[in-house]
């Protein structure tokens, strides 16, 4: 028996050993679903980075036309006017009935 017992002790050790690395390789903080998982999240962040950047780059676009030497003055005033609904004092408004959709 005792024999058996020392026969057998580095086969089952070995097995051990290597269920207990390819576990892990498999289910470990750094084993395969753990590095799939953050392979997704890295497609998705970049998604992500993508559209923010294109609203910054369209935001900048903006901006930059809104500088002194690229716009008219009375342009901006007049859309400045209609986007916020002011009007200066001396105007007259003539408020028409909205369009049906």
């Amino acid at each position: 028996m005792r024999r058996r017992a020392k026969v057998l002790v580095a086969p089952v050790l070995g097995l051990a050993l290597t269920g207990y690395f390819a576990y892990h390789l498999v289910e470990g903080d750094r084993g395969l679903r753990a590095w799939m998982r953050l392979t997704q999240e890295l497609r998705s962040a970049k998604a992500g980075l993508a559209d923010v950047a294109a609203e910054r780059a369209k935001l900048e676009r903006r901006a930059s036309n809104m500088r002194s030497g690229h716009l008219d003055p009375d342009l901006l005033d007049s859309q400045v006017r209609r986007t916020l609904d002011f009007a200066a004092p001396d105007e007259i408004v003539i408020i028409q009935p909205a369009k049906p959709r």
